[in-house]
């Protein structure tokens, strides 16, 4: 049962959330602002938040048919029905529960940086980020079923991890913020986007009409081309308006993998091949913060 759970978080996601919020930290670090007590508790809410997101899509979409016996990916916890639908109901309520105390816990430690106006503007966006989760593939009119999965990705992971981690440690908003944070919610995108496409078949059965689906597989590769190219371009441009020196674009190698499986998207026809790349993906982007963020 503890595998089975452990699959269900989707460890693989995880190195994503967790870069989005690193890079903002790696930021405010550069310029002078560096908590451990508020690092560690945006670590801490943003796993939370991802296992959240996770959990309440595999309950989303066994309940809205999405996952069945044609979907590529792997079998889902409660479409194989090893997890049951009141078990994945418990672990939501639960992760909501811990995403609050993180977040609280949190806005606790980041009173004197940010005061208490600034603490009800990030509480209210915590807020929304559990109600983003939920919704994505939960209720009546789940949001990810209409095509919107792929922007509300690029605010949470993109703006609010990058800008709200910042803020965070330094109690201001910084403009030359902006293209890093940019680029962390393209590359999320890029995720979500390959998800879209390995499902797109399963998606369009059950009538999710996710990116992919809208505008078929193909013209999806074109549209992950330049989710990549656009996420490259705003941290080439954000190096080079900050007078970089050539170890500052270290980070630049991992455009390797990245270029790598754009060739295997391009190549491929066989959805189910996708698969491993989220993986590489995930992990990449992770890799490259680091990178950025060591050699800023």
């Amino acid at each position: 049962m503890i595998k089975t759970w452990i699959s269900a978080f989707r460890l693989r996601t995880l190195f994503l959330s967790l870069a989005c919020i690193m890079m903002g930290n790696f930021l405010a670090s550069a310029n002078g602002y560096k908590s451990i007590s508020i690092f560690s508790f945006c670590m801490l809410t943003a796993l939370f938040l991802q296992i959240l997101s996770n959990l309440a899509n595999d309950y989303g979409d066994s309940i809205h048919g999405a996952d069945h016996d044609g979907r590529k990916g792997p079998k889902r916890a409660v479409q194989s029905g090893k997890i049951t639908k009141d078990q994945m109901k418990k672990a939501i309520g639960i992760l909501v529960a811990l995403s609050l105390i993180s977040g609280i816990s949190l806005l606790y430690f980041s009173y004197d940086v940010i005061g208490i106006y600034g603490i009800l503007a990030l509480f209210a966006i915590g807020i929304a980020a559990i109600l983003a989760a939920i919704t994505y593939t939960n209720g009546k009119k789940p949001y990810g079923y209409v095509g919107l999965g792929d922007i509300s990705v690029f605010i949470f992971f993109g703006l609010v991890a990058v800008f709200g981690t910042y803020y965070l440690q330094a109690g201001l908003l910084a403009l030359d913020v902006i293209l890093p944070s940019l680029a962390c919610g393209l590359f999320s995108v890029a995720v979500l986007n390959l998800n879209n496409m390995r499902d797109i078949d399963s998606d369009l059965a059950a009538g999710k009409k996710s990116i992919p689906a809208r505008i078929g597989f193909r013209n999806a590769k074109i549209y992950h081309l330049i989710i990549i190219l656009g996420a490259f371009i705003c941290l080439f441009s954000y190096s080079y308006m900050h007078e970089a020196e050539i170890s500052n674009y270290v980070y630049a190698i991992t455009a390797v993998p990245f270029a790598l499986s754009l060739v295997m998207i391009f190549k491929t026809d066989d959805k189910q091949s996708l698969d491993p790349l989220l993986k590489v993906t995930s992990l990449s982007t992770f890799v490259l913060v680091i990178l950025f963020g060591l050699f800023l």
